[in-house]
């Protein structure tokens, strides 16, 4: 995940292999694609059902409605993240084409998170995908990122991109993202910090 601040390495760029090709789509007169009915999304398959989640006291959230800063900024700073300024996440959530957030129920706190931001079209990017450490190794990111996925395909977004450190990358290859797919490559241009006198 790319956050900004400081970079020594540029972070790995992986991309979402699409299982629909919107060049497969077939045109209708009323200038809509449709897709060959071999092509149509199935309904998601998720590796926990929303209702064993909920019988585990995890309440999915897909609006920033009720989200307190304050704990999702403890919950990355947990993670290694800088601690963020709540006024500019205010921002960046207002920004947000999609998310999705996990609250405990018994501590009403945010305990797994990820957002993605793009031209609500062709492309999206993943940012800020994080677990609290207590709650890691229950599944809840796979959860997270499989219902982000879905969400994201449903508008029809073919491209899904994220950053990554490079020692979590072997978590999104199952959920199909590839490293430079194709041979391509991303960039990312970093401000050099001037010298404080």
């Amino acid at each position: 995940m790319f956050l900004g601040g400081t970079i020594s390495t540029p972070p790995a760029s992986l991309r979402l292999r699409s299982t629909l090709n919107p060049q497969n789509a077939v045109t209708q007169s009323s200038s809509q694609a449709t897709f060959p009915a071999a092509m149509q999304r199935k309904p998601p398959s998720y590796s926990i059902s929303d209702e064993d989640l909920e019988s585990r006291g995890f309440i999915l959230r897909r609006t920033a409605e009720g989200l307190n800063l304050d704990q999702l900024n403890s919950v990355f700073v947990a993670v290694g993240f800088p601690r963020r300024d709540t006024a500019k996440i205010e921002v960046a959530l207002q920004h947000t084409d999609a998310l999705l957030w996990v609250e405990y129920e018994k501590t009403r706190r945010p305990v797994a998170f990820a957002r993605a931001t793009g031209d609500g079209v062709f492309n999206a990017i993943i940012w800020d995908v994080v677990v609290d450490p207590s709650f890691q190794s229950c599944g809840l990111g796979k959860a997270v990122m499989e219902r982000l996925i879905e969400d994201l395909q449903a508008k029809g977004i073919c491209n899904i991109a994220l950053y990554s450190e490079p020692r979590v990358l072997g978590f999104y290859r199952p959920l199909g993202f590839v490293s430079d797919p194709d041979g391509i490559k991303g960039m990312v241009f970093i401000r050099k910090q001037r010298n404080k006198k």
